[in-house]
């Protein structure tokens, strides 16, 4: 019988995702890098200067030119969430690894959260 190829991909570890998304900030600059990989571009005007605030704990970023705001999980699935961003990679990181799929229970019991959340 032939070997899958699918099957034998190599993966992300548990230690090499915690050191890769452990931290807020690692989640946030990975978010950064995948929404805008050629840095950051204002939606309404286009332009690169930026700065840099903190609202409610997240990152917004508003343009040097129009001063739009605009949220790094606006437009996003995170958008509107209460959850930190580590809890959201270390759920993704559980569902993407287990063959079978992975039970709204069992997600409330690895992550600590409530039934609705998970």
């Amino acid at each position: 019988m032939p070997m899958n190829r699918i099957q034998f991909q190599p993966g992300l570890s548990l230690p090499a995702f915690l050191e890769q998304f452990g931290a807020e900030t690692h989640g946030e600059t990975a978010l950064e890098r995948a929404r805008w990989p050629e840095g950051f571009r204002c939606p309404h005007c286009g332009e690169a200067g930026h700065d840099v605030l903190r609202q409610r704990g997240r990152k917004t970023f508003q343009c040097q030119c129009c001063r739009v705001q605009t949220a790094l999980i606006a437009g996003t699935v995170f958008q509107s969430t209460p959850l930190v961003l580590t809890l959201w990679f270390l759920a993704i990181y559980l569902i993407s690894q287990v063959k079978t799929g992975l039970s709204a229970l069992a997600l409330k019991r690895h992550l600590g959260v409530s039934y609705p959340t998970a």
